[in-house]
């Protein structure tokens, strides 16, 4: 769905009088601080963001434009935002479990969009029950496809635990068990099990395959994947993105997962290596949906598992997909390993081989992400060789210094003397100055990223401070749209003199336009109402501004000195608009040391 639908789609599902009343009723210091442990510093609340891994609180709460900011990870938003992303759960499942949380009736969904969800999920239920329906049927290709589940060792209970069915030859035959059920051509449309011909011709996405339905965390059936029973192709087809289904981020089994008393996950690279380690008993088996794992499902699976071992295939497409995932679970809560499976290509193969305690027995002794790192590191080099054995000695420094506390270090340095016969003292030595210098890279890479989010532009330009020496116009801009955030009455001020079209940055103009659609309409200014007309990178954007100038007041007098700065800007910012966002951004810190007496003034 695009944003702008997206957009239109909130707007439209629950009225903005609800929404409203909904805000009322929702301190997001009390909702925040009910997942989050929050210091008071001063006007504001902080703490550990519940969005990355951190140790030093960079995530806070802006009780005055009930807003959170993290300038760690940058998320950012409002108290629905909050609840869709620490509960992984879309626009209206968050405003209903804020309603039930302020003690208010439930939204009624009376949009043709949000009945075209309920009916999506029912589809997909009635679709998985004549699948599976089709494949205990007593025709020939029923048999085979039991026949394949067979084959791959799964039993009765655990076919009907996953829901598992088989998609018959016949491609029209689910079209005509659905429309006999009620459903019309529109909603089979949307459902994403149907395709049509050159010739216009409707027919199933799925047929002649066995069949894997894919749930939510709630147990809804959100798509399907499907497979052939033999080795042509495609191998595999799964269902494309639906109103309720979003592959990036979905969690196969996770609605298991989630329900054991584990905090151990398994993430396997497909289906049946899911299926098969449930099977054998071990509940915390997920897989991502899609071709490769996201950020969004890493998050989803720290926020139920406390360790996550890695066991993908043994070839070299999963070894590489291995260190994809390592990646992104680098700034996870979350501990990693990674399972080496010897003797057999993936985890269902070694279940069949040598069953399921010798494959528990793997995992009890799994390596860690280090070891696997280096593990690979040192397979590219021969070590018989001088040249070789010193390059190797040098990248596995070089990655102990950036990945590997002070303790790994010595463990690990000890193990590179044993392996090159270089003395520790050499490797201790090479070591130390790879982590003052990884140090300088690391705070460099943070400087360059407070730089783009904004931190290094922290300029204090208000009214009292002398008008004569504004900021530029896009930080004029950017404090107007933060001050008008706070005080909505700031808006009839901006709106006598400023356009959208005025605005540099074109996030910033797109807040401005849903400022000005606000007060056309009647609705009471805040973040929650501004998400009606934005899309979510542009509320984040505010989300920052608002935290990025929540400690400066703002007098009419300091509007009027930014609406005037911008007006005298115009012929500067008719330049800036061809400016790319970074270029705006080195301009706003140019601003800062003339400020600060580092630059020479210029107008």
């Amino acid at each position: 769905m695009s944003y702008k639908s997206e957009r239109s789609f909130e707007r439209s599902m629950i009225p903005h009088e609800y929404i409203e009343e909904l805000t009322r009723r929702t301190d997001i210091v009390e909702l925040v601080g009910s997942y989050v442990q929050l210091k008071r510093k001063g006007r504001l609340y902080g703490g550990l963001c519940p969005f990355h891994s951190e140790k030093t609180p960079s995530f806070y709460v802006y009780p005055d434009t009930q807003s959170f900011y993290c300038f760690g990870c940058g998320a950012g938003g409002d108290a629905i935002t909050f609840t869709k992303k620490i509960n992984s759960i879309d626009y209206p499942e968050a405003v209903k479990l804020l309603a039930a949380r302020a003690g208010m009736p439930e939204p009624q969904e009376d949009d043709k969009t949000g009945r075209m969800r309920s009916r999506i999920l029912s589809m997909n239920k009635e679709a998985a029950r004549f699948f599976h329906a089709c494949l205990n049927s007593t025709v020939e290709e029923a048999r085979q496809a039991r026949a394949y589940w067979r084959r791959r060792g799964l039993d009765d209970k655990t076919i009907v635990r996953f829901g598992l069915g088989y998609a018959p030859n016949d491609g029209q035959a689910l079209y005509q068990f659905l429309r006999d059920k009620g459903y019309n051509q529109q909603e089979l449309d949307a459902s994403g099990l149907f395709k049509r011909s050159a010739s216009g011709r409707i027919y199933c996405l799925f047929w002649k395959r066995v069949m894997t339905p894919i749930f939510d965390l709630r147990g809804n059936i959100i798509a399907f994947g499907g497979r052939v029973l033999d080795d042509s192709k495609p191998k595999y087809v799964n269902s494309p993105e639906t109103l309720v289904y979003h592959k990036s981020e979905t969690v196969f089994a996770l609605q298991i997962a989630k329900r054991s008393a584990v905090r151990r996950f398994v993430l396997c690279e497909g289906y049946m290596d899911v299926i098969s380690m449930h099977q054998a008993g071990i509940d915390t088996a997920v897989c991502a949906c899609g071709t490769a794992l996201t950020p969004e499902q890493v998050r989803l699976i720290s926020e139920y598992a406390d360790e996550v071992i890695l066991s993908y295939d043994s070839d070299e497409a999963g070894q590489k997909a291995t260190l994809r995932s390592l990646e992104l679970f680098r700034n996870s809560p979350v501990k990693v390993g990674v399972l080496q499976i010897p003797g057999a290509k993936d985890p269902d193969e070694y279940i069949k081989k040598y069953g399921a305690e010798r494959f528990k027995a793997l995992l009890d002794g799994v390596g860690n992400a280090l070891d696997f790192r280096l593990g690979r590191l040192r397979s590219q080099y021969d070590l018989a060789q001088d040249a070789q054995r010193l390059e190797y000695v040098k990248e596995a420094v070089n990655m102990l210094a950036e990945r590997s506390n002070p303790t790994e270090q010595e463990v690990y340095a000890g193990r590179l003397a044993e392996e090159t016969n270089i003395s520790k003292t050499a490797i201790m030595t090479q070591l130390e100055t790879a982590v003052k210098r990884a140090g300088s890279k690391h705070r460099w890479e943070k400087k360059q990223q407070a730089l783009k989010s904004g931190e290094m532009n922290q300029i204090k330009v208000p009214y009292s401070a002398g008008g004569s020496q504004a900021l530029g116009i896009a930080s004029a801009q950017q404090r107007l749209l933060a001050a008008i955030l706070r005080e909505p009455r700031y808006l009839e001020l901006a709106k006598q003199q400023l356009t959208a079209e005025q605005f540099i940055q074109p996030q910033q103009k797109e807040l401005y336009e849903a400022m000005l659609n606000c007060s056309r309409e009647g609705v009471e200014l805040s973040l929650t109402a501004l998400r009606a007309f934005v899309s979510e990178e542009a509320l984040n954007e505010l989300s920052r501004l608002a935290a990025q100038y929540s400690d400066v007041n703002c007098t009419p007098e300091d509007i009027r000195l930014y609406l005037d700065r911008i007006a005298r800007g115009m012929p500067v910012a008719s330049k800036a608009a061809a400016m790319s966002g970074d270029e705006i951004t080195q301009y706003l810190q140019s601003m800062r040391e003339k400020k600060q007496g580092t630059l020479p003034e210029q107008d």
